[in-house]
Parts: C-alpha cells; structure tokens; sequence
C-alpha cells in the first residue's frame, strides 16, 4: 500500500484546487473541474496509462482512465468519483492539516474518495498483479453537485460495467441504496382585490394554507407509514414559499417548493397522484401540481448479492450493506445498466459544511480496501 504522505499529498494538490460547479458559482471564486481533470490526466499519462475525454458540458468533460487486464476483458469494474465542489470562501482551498485530519473544501465531498481510488489505480498499474479478465475504468465526472449531467453522460456512453463504486464520503460502509428526488412546485391562485375590501378577492396564501395543513398533518403521517428496510421511510420538506406583491393587496397567486425523497417503488407519476388525490378535497381551491426538477432522480436499489458487490464487503469486512437518505451519481449510471454502489472516506456531515475536513486514517483505509478489491479481481 502507498504510503499515507503520498495519499495526502495527492488530496491537498486537489483541494488546492477550487473546483467549484460553475453552476453554482455565482461570485466566480473558483475555476471549475478542468483543472483536476488535467492534473489527473498528467499522472495517468506518466503512468501509462490509456486516457480519454468525454464531453459532457461546455469546457467540462468527464475523465476516463483505463486499466486493461493482462489478458482478454471479461468483466469490467468502474471506479466513480466526482470532481466538483460546491461554493465555498477562497481560504476554504488552502489545505490544512490538523492533528489527522486534513481541512479544505472537497476534502471529505469527494476528493477524499477521488484521491483513493485513482491512487489505488495508479499502484495497481505499477504492480504486477493486476486482473487477469477484468478492466478497470476510473471515471471522474463533473456535475455532480448540480444536475449530474457528468453521471448521465457517461450512462449514455454505451460503457457498461459489472460494478460501479461511486465515491462519497459513506463512512467506509458499502451502499447500495439510496432515496430518489423530486423537487415538485405546488401553486394556487385567487382573485386580486384592495386589502380593505378583501371579501372582494379570494387570498391564494390562503388557499395555500389549506394545503400546506393537508401536506403537514395527513400527508406526513401517510409517509411514515411507509417503509423500506434501508432506508426507512420517504420524507417531505416544504423548502420555498412565495407569494403576494404587498401587504394591501390580496395576493392572486401563491407558490411553494417541495422537496420529495423516495424510496423504491415510488415514481414521479405516483407521487404526482397521491397528491393530486390529496388535494382533490379542496374543490376550486386545489393547486396545480408538476415536477420542477427537469431531470430524473429516481431512488437507487443495487442487489447486495451481486458477486462484485460481495467482493467489496469481504474487502471492507463489512456484513451487509447500508442505505443513505441522499442522492448521488449511483443513480443516473444504474440507469445506464451498470449496478452500483456508494462507498468513500469521510462522513457525510462534513459535506458542504463550512468547515469540511477528513479523516486521514480512515483516507488510507479507504485506499487499502479499494486497492485490495481491485487487486483480487478475477
């Protein structure tokens, strides 16, 4: 195993840089993911290894790294962290070693993850005991953090693996279920009139309250009757409201923004039925329902019983998997055909935090069980 110095050297050079979604980048601080695409480019080349860029955005491509087995490709296992970070001050991007943890935004969300799998690749590559049948790809996607345009990409590129391990900061436990999202707009309307004379309108904050009290009380109660043995049940967070113009006017129109998790088996268009049935009480004073997230989101299932998936517990010593409430890049390329897992150093409360920091130890932890995992591959 690599040496901790060189894992840490490897992650601060990557926090150093401010990978910041440039969707989300509204003050400009930072300079998007190229500039990591390319400096793990840099190192794959010295090591010989086979590169190749996939466009996915203006001016941001995915990074694939290929390792080929000794002899022909039977199996194909796919190692996937992402390369973006979301805002943070500029200071955040000087990395900081206190005691054993190492502090910088992306340290723990996902370049932590980031740093032990690529290098777990490149020891791999320089040993003489990588795989026999199995080919391994390290992808590093942009876009996670807005619309995983990265992720859904890839899942459309045709490659598809017998495993992919998506990198976040799970702890070290190996996921292989994750809740879905919907962000959902719920609107209603009125009739404006003067705030002295409201008898004269109808109040669409009004209409919305009555609403709001459906999805509070008997809404929240019909979710935690569900369940899912990993991830518990499916939530709801009442996330935006808007609505009115000013005080003595009586609003026409009010909006508010939902955020939905969901677990297997719920679909955008069940969700859109319950709570259009919901409402369905509320006669001329129901709201307009409609998915605002343009893109699908839906929860992640991986079979834990897969031969992969069982290989990666034995090398975590792990005895089963775990579900997480968030989302992550495992979704979109489960969609593309390829099963997937989550698994990385750091705990996901460091995660966008103002301070974000990770472990060491649990860094070479993390880069003993990837590379242990990949050595062993048939």
């Amino acid at each position: 195993m690599k040496p901790a110095s060189s894992l840490v050297n490897l992650l601060g050079d990557l926090v150093a840089i401010p990978s910041i979604n440039p969707s989300l980048d509204t003050m400009g601080i930072g300079c998007g993911e190229e500039p990591v695409t390319a400096l793990l480019e840099d190192f794959s080349k010295r090591a010989g290894l086979e590169t190749e860029r996939q466009k996915v955005l203006p001016g941001r491509e995915n990074l694939l790294v290929r390792l080929p087995p000794l002899g022909k490709t039977k199996y194909k296992v796919i190692l996937a962290p992402h390369l973006d970070v979301v805002p943070a001050p500029r200071e955040s991007f000087t990395p900081q070693i206190i005691e054993n943890t190492l502090h910088g935004r992306g340290a723990c969300d996902t370049k932590g993850s980031v740093t032990c799998f690529f290098q777990a690749l490149l020891d791999l590559a320089c040993s003489a005991s990588r795989p026999a049948e199995t080919e391994i790809i390290f992808v590093g996607l942009v876009d996670e953090e807005f619309a995983q345009a990265g992720s859904r990409a890839f899942a459309q590129s045709g490659i598809i693996g017998d495993l992919a391990i998506v990198g976040e900061p799970t702890g070290l436990d190996v996921v292989s279920s994750h809740k879905g999202s919907l962000w959902i707009q719920v609107e209603t309307t009125g009739k404006s009139a003067h705030g002295s004379t409201p008898e004269k309108g109808e109040n669409a904050i009004e209409n919305m309250r009555l609403a709001l009290n459906l999805l509070s009380d008997k809404y929240q109660k019909d979710l935690r009757s569900r369940n899912h043995s990993l991830l518990g049940s499916p939530t709801l967070s009442i996330g935006k409201i808007e609505g009115g113009n000013q005080p003595n006017i009586v609003p026409n129109y009010c909006q508010v923004e939902l955020d939905r998790r969901t677990i297997p088996g719920e679909t955008e268009d069940s969700v859109i039925k319950e709570l259009n049935s919901l409402f369905g009480g509320l006669g001329h004073a129901a709201p307009k329902v409609k998915i605002s997230r343009t893109v699908p989101c839906p929860p992640l299932q991986t079979d834990p019983s897969l031969p992969f998936v069982q290989h990666l517990l034995t090398c975590a010593n792990k005895s089963k998997t775990q579900g997480v409430p968030y989302f992550t890049d495992a979704s979109p390329i489960a969609m593309g055909g390829t099963p997937a897992v989550v698994f990385g150093p750091g705990n996901i409360d460091q995660a966008h935090a103002d301070q974000e920091w990770i472990h060491l130890e649990q860094l070479e932890q993390a880069h003993s069980i990837i590379y242990s995992f990949l050595q062993s591959l048939p």
